[in-house]
């Protein structure tokens, strides 16, 4: 009998062995053994996921925060993970969650269909899994989003996407929208500060693109000295334009040190809205900066006539000017993304809610 915790995407090697089809890391397991992400684990012939059902927390946000910027703006989204990681980023920002091994930190349980509900309960559009990668408990997610997908609830994911091509297909068949962490355009950068590969990464920005309807706006942390060059970061933006198109979001983070690269300095300011202007001068339409105070490089603006669409300061959004359809109301340009109701628009704003889930709620 199949249990909630059984994961998928699994086959038994000649040697004995079982070989995780979850992640281009092919991970081969003997009895007892775990996964580099540390929540796959090897239990007899099957492979178990340890963090079915268990959070580190659950925090109600704003839709900003993810960041996506065109993804119903202004709205609550109920976000959520759990632990461990498949890649190995020495700069992590979230390494209390990502590199735990300690499975004794989850200690909020939460079966799919509580979740959905207290999703509904707290007025959340939609349910964002975040804080660690989605794609190491993803049939813990995708349980979610179904149980969501029944109530209204639309799904998030903030995901590196280091992902192989079947669970890609099954996952994102389940999301509405993804926020993917393009951490360097240089394979040595992933190999030697992730230890994964950038090819499938860019594999998967493709497929979103070619393959899906899932919005997605794309995420990199700039590093200074590490990957915040004008020639890579120019070849990042021309590789987007070619591939994924100019409204892609793209996303320029400032890193604060952390983790295992507490040697290196913060970005400066400067940095992120140089690279900005970089991208536009390269054809993307919507750039934007983060983990900054800029209110020029966090508002959207119509690509057409450079009227302020959504002016914001922070998460928070003092301005929404949008026509209904999502159209600029100066020139009628349709602003890419998915809108709301301008008549109905309201700001969650930059608070952060800790939520409990009640268990008794019906569980799927």
């Amino acid at each position: 009998m199949i249990g909630p915790d059984d994961a998928r995407w699994w086959h038994m090697l000649p040697d004995g062995r079982i070989s995780c089809d979850l992640c281009p890391r092919d991970c081969k397991l003997h009895e007892g053994q775990r996964g580099l992400c540390f929540v796959r684990k090897r239990e007899g012939d099957r492979m178990v996921l340890d963090t079915w059902g268990r959070s580190s927390g659950f925090c109600l946000d704003p839709v900003e925060k993810k960041p996506l910027n065109h993804f119903y703006p202004g709205s609550s989204v109920l976000s959520f993970g759990t632990a461990g990681c498949n890649l190995s980023c020495k700069f992590c920002q979230n390494w209390d969650m990502s590199k735990s091994r300690e499975l004794d930190t989850l200690m909020d349980r939460a079966l799919p269909g509580e979740l959905a509900r207290a999703a509904e309960e707290w007025g959340a559009t939609s349910v964002a899994f975040t804080y660690n990668d989605p794609v190491i408990f993803a049939e813990y997610a995708m349980d979610v989003a179904e149980a969501c997908r029944a109530r209204g609830i639309r799904t998030v994911a903030v995901t590196a996407g280091y992902i192989n091509a079947e669970p890609r297909r099954e996952f994102f068949s389940l999301m509405d929208a993804a926020n993917v962490d393009l951490k360097s355009f240089s394979e040595e950068f992933y190999f030697r500060l992730t230890g994964g590969h950038l090819k499938a990464v860019l594999d998967t920005l493709v497929y979103l693109r070619r393959e899906t309807a899932v919005w997605f706006e794309i995420t990199t942390l700039l590093i200074p000295g590490h990957n915040d060059s004008e020639e890579e970061i120019g070849a990042m933006s021309d590789w987007i334009l070619r591939e994924l198109g100019p409204d892609v979001p793209l996303h320029f983070s400032a890193f604060h040190p952390d983790y295992q690269m507490t040697d290196v300095p913060p970005t400066p300011p400067e940095t992120l809205a140089s690279a900005r202007r970089l991208a536009l001068s390269r054809g993307l339409r919507h750039v934007y900066t983060g983990n900054v105070r800029d209110r020029e490089g966090q508002t959207t603006f119509c690509s057409s006539c450079g009227s302020a669409l959504i002016v914001r300061d922070g998460y928070r959004i003092d301005r929404y000017a949008l026509a209904p359809g999502g159209r600029c109301p100066s020139c009628r340009t349709l602003l890419p993304g998915h809108f709301g109701d301008p008549a109905t628009f309201t700001s969650f704003g930059n608070r952060r809610i800790p939520v409990l889930i009640h268990p008794g709620h019906p569980g799927t």
